[in-house]
């Protein structure tokens, strides 16, 4: 009696996870056809019976299916927060006026209007006065946003979850420069969404966002792919008219709309790979901030109770091949030491690192640890450093190269 012939089953996730977005079936059937067309009939019919067995053995997991998946595992990570506030209450009063006329053609009432007004009342009463995304990165309930979404001092900031669960949540720390906040809410167990590898997203890679757009909608989903890396942005903030700059950010087109700051964008594998901070607005274009940077802030607060970020101290631009031209330097990259916009901006901040190893205004960082300050901004290596750590800086000044080294201090 024959033996029993058995069949493997074959798992493709990991093929799929590593960045395929679809499999088609017909692929199989197209060559396996160029494979048969040469072929003698008895080999012929081995070889179909084993493509049918083959595309019977495997499963192929769509990009819809992946798509339909990370969402369901990630949604329940995804918050809204909610920021209320004590404020004024208005009340409201008339002010009379007479008829500019009256002194022509009337006299006496019956002419004069009233104009409403409006002061404060001596109350207060608390409203909600904005809000935005984020998710939780921890089971103990250690929650990421923007620091923008949660500008106000003295506002309540309350955390819904997607099944309508309501927590008080507490400002741990904000990240100024990067645009990141963590906040705690109390509890346990909760779900909570994994950092993915910032540094190995590539453009096209196939990404999801979820947020609250528009704070109306709750957990919505856009799907789109990373469009652009290592961009450089100004992005303006919906408060006071602030702006901030930013760098090295993900550009994706999958459509980010105001309410969805500080909510996860995801890749295939349900990773988080960046936090929306910015749109372009018409432009059907959207910024996140790296996962890498944001993991940074997260682990540095639960180890230490605060973000700790490296500091350099100085004030830059980029040099340019434009920059080059028009100022005859002699190099096409680097960071450029340069005050600020009004004169108390100093090239370099009295006291700092820079400042203790010599760095001058006007001389151009080259090199950082040997590393060329060309694909990659000053600002973006200084943020992967330690606090405490020496790197060595090659500068260019007055046509000359030097090398300084420089003991980062902890930013306050």
């Amino acid at each position: 009696m024959p033996a029993k012939k058995t069949t493997k089953k074959t798992n493709l996730m990991p093929i799929i996870s590593g960045g395929i977005t679809a499999i088609v079936v017909t692929i199989l059937v197209l060559a396996g056809s160029s494979l048969l067309k040469d072929s003698q009939a008895p080999a012929e019919e081995t070889e179909k019976s084993e493509l049918m067995d083959l595309m019977e053995e495997k499963e192929f997991i769509s990009e819809q299916d992946l798509v339909i998946d990370v969402v369901e595992k990630a949604s329940p990570a995804v918050i809204s927060v909610v920021i209320t506030k004590d404020v004024p209450v208005l009340e409201e009063y008339y002010e009379e006026y007479g008829s500019p006329f009256d002194d022509f053609f009337f006299e006496g009432p019956g002419y004069n209007f009233k104009v409403p007004k409006y002061r404060e009342s001596g109350e207060t009463e608390e409203k909600e006065i904005g809000g935005g995304s984020g998710f939780i990165v921890s089971s103990e309930g250690y929650l990421v946003t923007n620091k923008h979404v949660i500008y106000e001092e003295d506002a309540d900031y309350t955390v819904f979850t997607t099944e309508g669960t309501e927590y008080e949540a507490k400002v741990i720390d904000k990240d100024s420069i990067n645009d990141i906040a963590v906040l705690k809410i109390e509890g346990k167990n909760f779900p909570y969404l994994e950092f993915g590898d910032s540094e190995n997203v590539k453009a096209g890679q196939t990404v999801i966002a979820i947020g609250n757009p528009l704070l109306e909608f709750n957990n919505s989903v856009s799907k789109g792919v990373i469009s652009g890396l290592s961009r450089n942005i100004t992005a303006g903030t919906r408060y006071f008219g602030k702006t901030e700059y930013l760098e090295g950010v993900i550009q994706t087109d999958a459509a980010i709309n105001p309410g969805n700051s500080g909510g996860p964008l995801l890749d295939l594998s349900g990773k988080v790979i960046g936090v929306n901070v910015a749109i372009a607005n018409g432009e059907n274009l959207g910024f996140a901030i790296p996962s890498n940077v944001v993991e940074t802030a997260v682990k540095s607060v639960k180890e230490k109770g605060r973000i700790v970020r490296p500091f350099l101290g100085v004030r830059y631009i980029p040099v340019t091949k434009a920059l080059k031209e028009k100022n005859n330097l002699s190099v096409d990259y680097g960071a450029l030491v340069l005050r600020g916009e009004s004169m108390e901006d100093l090239a370099v901040i009295p006291g700092s690192p820079a400042d203790k190893a010599g760095i001058q205004e006007n001389d151009i960082i080259l090199e950082i640890d040997g590393k060329k300050l060309k694909d990659i901004s000053l600002a973006k290596i200084i943020s992967s450093k330690n606090v405490g750590q020496e790197i060595e800086l090659k500068i260019l000044r007055e046509g000359e190269e030097k090398t300084v080294n420089v003991t980062l201090e902890e930013a306050t």
